[in-house]
């Protein structure tokens, strides 16, 4: 595969595994519009790539993503771009990882918030290190969940829960997220990476289209709501983003005071 032209997006594609890593340690391996579009066309174009047998999302440094990247939504006034293309970019990663024909591993070493719990939870085999926690922290910028994790983490973790962590942003660490079954395992950090790299390459010489099939069927059974949830996510947050809320919301996080919402 060609590699993204963009910086802060590692490809490598080795013995059958497809590894992309957020390189963006500085901002905590936020996304910007270009990353996503990127991360987005790595993800499509290995749909159609026969040495691709597995897929592993990892994020350098502390964390695995903190989602949006607030900075830059600020830089352009709270509206990075049209808030549809910024929702159809982000909708079209996680619908990626969903249909692609080879199974998904996020390695999630760290925070993996907002958008970034979403790319992780749609993963097929998610493993996160004792120190990583899953958080929604859209309500505190004015937004609402999105990347299809207003279905992902109710239909494993339950209503109750799951709008304990919208509409409170509440963290879910690691060890609970696999008590609950939201997540394959937990590992120490320094074992994370050698356990994924042991799951991978076990995908990796495994029978290929029997993988994609089976991969189809759990898809068709369990993620029957995922298509609904992200077209009404893209109509709530499309409002969103352009209400004066976020803007209050991000320049109130980025100054780190408390915000002041008015509707």
């Amino acid at each position: 595969m060609t590699a993204p032209a963009v910086d802060g997006l590692r490809v490598v594609n080795e013995a059958g595994i497809l590894r992309i890593t957020i390189d963006r340690p500085d901002r905590m391996n936020a996304l910007d519009l270009a990353h996503m579009t990127a991360l987005g066309d790595v993800l499509t174009a290995a749909a159609t790539d026969s040495t691709v047998r597995v897929v592993v999302i990892a994020g350098a440094g502390k964390a695995f993503s903190t989602g949006a990247d607030l900075a830059a939504a600020a830089a352009a006034g709270g509206r990075e771009a049209p808030a549809e293309v910024v929702m159809d970019s982000a909708n079209r990663v996680v619908r990626a990882i969903v249909e692609l024909p080879v199974p998904v591993i996020a390695q999630v070493n760290g925070a993996a918030a907002g958008v970034g719990a979403s790319i992780a939870l749609t993963a097929d085999l998610t493993y996160a290190s004792e120190t990583a926690y899953l958080l929604l922290a859209f309500v505190n910028i004015g937004l609402m969940p999105d990347g299809g994790s207003s279905a992902l983490i109710a239909a494993s973790i339950g209503r109750a829960r799951a709008t304990r962590m919208a509409l409170l942003g509440e963290r879910l660490p690691a060890a609970e997220a696999e008590r609950e079954g939201l997540i394959a395992g937990v590992l120490p950090p320094d074992e994370l990476g050698t356990h994924v790299d042991a799951v991978a390459a076990r995908l990796a010489r495994g029978p290929r289209r029997a993988i994609e099939l089976t991969k189809r069927a759990l898809t068709a059974a369990t993620l029957t709501a995922l298509d609904a949830a992200l077209d009404r996510e893209k109509a709530g947050q499309a409002e969103l983003l352009h209400a004066p809320d976020f803007v209050e919301g991000v320049t109130a996080m980025l100054a780190k005071r408390a915000p002041n919402f008015r509707n």
